[in-house]
């Protein structure tokens, strides 16, 4: 009988010491999987612009905070509205935690709504986190009738807008389908500068962009009330803009409401990092933990603020939900949702 409880209670140490040798090598294991590695970074959109800014700025600073220090290399891969990156991300690119990638904001809508090019799902895609929510505005000129929401539902005005497709005419668009607002949108406009011109020119009444692009463009519009903002797309209202409200509160019914929240998902989305499916769960969390970490570097932080744009991040766990409640949308609401957002009149 002592014999069997010495060969039980070797057995037994011999368990313990396998399993106390083995904690620290799966802790090591991460940063030993990426020492020497070179994670390849993807943006989606072409060279230049703002998105592509954000993204090499993070990948200046992000490698020091995955384990083992990999080296961060940033290369562009643009085409059909980021479905290129995207579609190369689900599909072939390694599934072993270097690849991180920008795509669009609005790329859960552009599945959901059956887009010709789709070849992912967007809730099979890890997300790393989020830089910035997108916060678009729909403005007003000064010597413009409508002077808020409410009187846009009453009184027809043109806003200069640009193609069929860009949030630019698909927000304003979405409000004269769910909440009846009397938006006449003139497209063709080429970009930004073009559309902005027209308005203040007299050609347009309004136009609806991003907030960041009119702080950048013209500063002083709305400190010197140039212009009337009157809503802005967003889940919520951003601190900058706390009399404005956010387009999901305009529902007149909990109908109303869902579809609004269902569109305006996108801009909570917003700038933000994704990578393959069916990455290690141990690699998933030191890239999302290396993210977090290098939204909080002041270098970084400094480096944004110079170049006047700004950081609202959202850690990656937060933002898989908000990717999740795009992709659990019911038929029903979907075929809504869809009809309001792609009905341009």
């Amino acid at each position: 009988m002592l014999w069997l409880v010495r060969t039980i209670m070797r057995r037994l140490f011999a368990t313990a010491l396998l399993v106390a040798l083995a904690v620290p090598a799966h802790a090591d294991s991460v940063e030993d999987f990426y020492r020497g590695k070179t994670i390849d970074l993807i943006v989606g959109f072409a060279a230049g612009g703002g998105n592509d800014f954000y993204v090499r700025s993070f990948g200046r600073y992000v490698g020091k905070y995955i384990p083992g220090n990999p080296t961060v290399v940033t290369r562009n891969m643009p085409g059909a509205g980021t479905f290129v990156a995207t579609n190369s991300v689900f599909n072939t690119l390694k599934r072993d935690g270097t690849v991180i990638a920008l795509g669009a904001s609005t790329l859960p809508l552009d599945e959901k709504f059956g887009a010709e090019g789709v070849r992912f799902k967007t809730a099979e895609l890890n997300w790393i986190g989020r830089m910035a929510a997108r916060v678009d505005v729909l403005m007003m000129w000064k010597t413009s009738p409508v002077k808020t929401i409410q009187d846009a539902m009453t009184k027809p005005s043109i806003l200069a807008g640009t193609t069929v497709g860009s949030p630019v005419v698909m927000f304003p668009n979405l409000l004269n389908n769910v909440i009846g607002t009397k938006f006449k949108i003139v497209r063709g406009y080429q970009g930004t500068r073009e559309a902005l011109l027209a308005m203040e020119k007299g050609e347009a009444e309004g136009n609806s962009t991003g907030w960041e692009a009119l702080l950048s463009t013209h500063p002083d519009w709305a400190k010197n009330k140039d212009v009337n903002i009157i809503v802005q797309f967003a889940l919520k209202r951003d601190p900058e803009l706390a009399d404005v409200p956010a387009a999901v509160e305009l529902g007149r019914t909990p109908e109303e409401t869902q579809i609004l929240k269902a569109i305006m998902n996108a801009t909570g989305i917003g700038l933000a990092l994704f990578t393959t499916p069916a990455v290690p769960t141990d690699r998933l969390a030191a890239l999302r933990r290396a993210f977090d970490a290098t939204m909080a570097d002041k270098n970084f932080q400094a480096e944004l603020k110079t170049a006047g744009v700004g950081l609202t991040p959202l850690p990656g766990e937060r933002l898989q939900d908000l990717v999740r409640e795009v992709a659990d949308l019911s038929p029903e609401l979907t075929a809504k949702a869809k009809a309001a957002y792609l009905d341009v009149k």
